[in-house]
């Protein structure tokens, strides 16, 4: 469980420093970046921004062991454009957005989309760390997430990040036994067919993973 703000410092921080990508050079050393996560989330409070935290920061709350160099927010367009501060590198589409704040990449996952903007809605809990609350989404808000996404990623042949998804998927199913079914009731509306059938066969194996390994355990 996260604790405090100064924990996803250290987890961006942390994932900045053991990418061999980046040992050519580290933009912001870790006193710096400690502080901007701090002013990013404040900045979001004082703007009176609806905002879900999700992705690798927002998993890590659940579960151990993943690691991520960006912050993953779902925020209306609207309330973008509240904070200046930020400045958006891309928008490739009217669901998504990149951008920094003080060197750190944030991910931005807009409302026009109607999942995201469900998540935002219905799938969100407020965690209370030291320094103030920050609105997290919860474990079946990140289900929807990964498995939204999955398809897309098998599209365009995306095996480390599918893996990675696919992982924790499985983790959150392991740990915490969500009602799946129930999600799929939830995904349909926002997914094709096809893709409904795809994912209910990826989680009918990973299902099947799962058993293996406590089976396995309880020898």
């Amino acid at each position: 469980m996260l604790k405090d703000l100064s924990e996803i410092g250290h987890i961006v921080q942390n994932a900045m420093i053991f990418n061999p990508h980046n040992w050519k050079g580290i933009s912001m050393d870790a006193n710096s970046l400690l502080q901007t996560v701090r002013r990013l989330f404040a900045l979001l409070e004082k703007r009176q921004i609806e905002y879900v935290l999700v992705g690798g920061i927002a998993l890590l709350n659940y579960v151990e062991g993943r690691n991520t160099e960006d912050i993953d927010l779902i925020m209306a367009s609207p309330d973008l454009t509240k904070l200046p501060e930020i400045t958006v590198k891309s928008q490739e589409n009217p669901y998504f957005a990149r951008g920094t704040f003080n060197g750190l990449q944030i991910d931005i996952l807009l409302t026009k989309n109607p999942l995201f903007r469900l998540i935002q809605q219905k799938y969100t809990v407020e965690h209370s760390f030291l320094e103030q609350t920050i609105s997290m989404a919860t474990i079946e808000g990140l289900l929807l997430l990964k498995l939204y996404a999955l398809p897309s990623l098998y599209r365009q042949g995306s095996f480390v990040r599918v893996s990675v998804y696919e992982n924790d998927i499985a983790s959150l199913l392991y740990t915490y036994c969500p009602d799946h079914k129930a999600l799929f009731e939830t995904l349909k509306n926002y997914v094709s067919d096809n893709d409904m059938n795809s994912l209910q066969e990826i989680v009918h194996e990973i299902e099947q993973r799962i058993q293996r390994f406590q089976s396995g355990r309880a020898q």
